[in-house]
């Protein structure tokens, strides 16, 4: 999928390559689902447009960046948030857990890479920080539900990442639909987007903003 595709060429420089290696196996075995809701934003915006191969190259690289940082984010705090309840240190593996927070701080470290220079920059910065305040709560309450509070985020993130690629914007109604769709954890990404209604999404978008003459990617 282009998505996890993207994801792994954004850390394939990650050293050493044990670290490269846990980071690749969280980013294989995770959904998709962040990544390729950014590419539904783009769409909603753009109304189904579809590119022309040749003049749509540079378009293309940043659609699949952008999918690439909103899906690293979400899988480096993911992970954070596994090992915070799992707790992997006091099984006394202790070392194989620390490699485990590093991967997760370079995939969020690399997320705010590609999206760094982006309209979305912002939001990413917010999620990363809403979730340290959600994590904080749920440590003091046990309560399970504060959870989906980051897939919620993620794809409010999503759709401002994929909305903005092009000159777009991301309203508050669009955005609230998006954190609606939130399960925590996601599933299959096409398990996921076959009970997504497309055509909502893109109704959302025409609420509130939009582009004219907007390309994007034809296929997922």
């Amino acid at each position: 999928m282009a998505v996890r595709r993207a994801a792994l060429e954004a850390v394939e420089d990650v050293e050493p390559a044990p670290l490269r290696a846990t980071i690749e196996r969280h980013i294989q075995g995770g959904s998709t689902v962040p990544g390729v809701f950014t590419l539904h934003g783009v769409r909603a915006i753009a109304d189904g447009s579809t590119p022309t191969a040749a003049a749509d190259g540079d378009l293309l690289e940043t659609v699949a960046a952008r999918a690439a940082g909103v899906q690293l984010i979400y899988d480096g705090l993911r992970l954070t948030r596994q090992l915070a309840q799992d707790e992997p240190w006091l099984d006394g593996d202790g070392e194989a857990a620390d490699v485990e927070i590093l991967a997760a701080d370079v995939m969020v470290a690399r997320g705010f890479y590609l999206l760094a220079r982006t309209e979305a920059a912002d939001a990413a910065v917010a999620v990363v920080r809403a979730f340290g305040r959600d994590q904080t709560v749920r440590r003091e309450t046990g309560d399970p539900a504060i959870d989906r509070n980051l897939e919620a985020d993620v794809l409010e993130l999503a759709v401002v990442a994929g909305a903005t690629v092009a000159g777009g914007t991301a309203s508050p109604r669009l955005r609230e639909y998006a954190a609606d769709l939130a399960v925590t954890p996601f599933p299959d990404a096409v398990d996921f987007f076959a009970e997504t209604d497309a055509d909502a999404l893109s109704a959302m978008a025409a609420d509130g903003g939009g582009t004219e003459g907007v390309t994007t990617l034809g296929d997922q």
